[in-house]
């Protein structure tokens, strides 16, 4: 496995990343928490959603291999998971119930589903299929500090950024992974009819 730094690739990664933990758009959520006078600890919040999210990209190809289907495959299915989730954001609809079993507010909902959910586990393994693993980690890492600034300052980045300033953030990176979301379809759905 060869490793290499790639700015490009790196910034890439944690565009899609960001928008897909969308943890600017969990503000809400997070102070409604707060309210609730539910606890968590950001610091390990972010340490537990990175552990689980960089495992997931070494097992997650594993696993893949197992069911028997290839990282293209994947790719084009996480595609389609991202388009949906882009389409969420754009129009602001509900696709996916939020229906998690409840809990610590540290590990549910906050690093599963909120940070480490299905979504984050189906990016990585569509950025595979496209970039080098070192970057993904380091794209990985950078959304954990962001998570963690987000999650300890929350009432300070809500008041910084404004309500209307999340709602245009939200809409603008619902746009960007739409249009990755085409890219990631169609760049791997050629190579699978190609090899077919």
């Amino acid at each position: 496995m060869d490793l290499f730094f790639s700015f490009k690739e790196v910034l890439s990664a944690f565009v899609v990343l960001f928008a897909v933990i969308d943890i600017l758009g969990a503000i809400p959520i997070i102070i409604s928490l707060e309210q609730k006078d539910q606890t968590f600890e950001a610091g390990k919040a972010a340490l537990i959603s990175f552990v689980i999210l960089v495992a997931f990209l070494f097992v997650g190809q594993a696993l893949l291999a197992l069911f028997q289907v290839d990282i293209s495959s994947f790719a084009v299915a996480g595609g389609l998971v991202l388009f949906v989730l882009a389409v969420e954001m754009i129009f602001n609809i509900e696709i996916f119930k939020n229906d998690s079993p409840g809990g610590t507010a540290t590990i549910v909902p906050l690093v599963f589903p909120l940070i480490a959910g299905a979504a984050s586990f189906t990016t990585l393994l569509s950025l595979r299929a496209e970039y080098n693993i070192l970057n993904i980690i380091i794209a990985v890492a950078l959304n954990m500090i962001v998570v963690y600034v987000v999650l300890k300052k929350v009432y300070v980045v809500e008041k910084f950024f404004g309500k209307s300033g999340i709602y245009v953030m939200r809409k603008f990176f619902g746009i960007i992974l739409l249009a990755i979301a085409v890219r990631l379809i169609t760049a791997n759905l050629t190579s699978l009819i190609g090899s077919i």
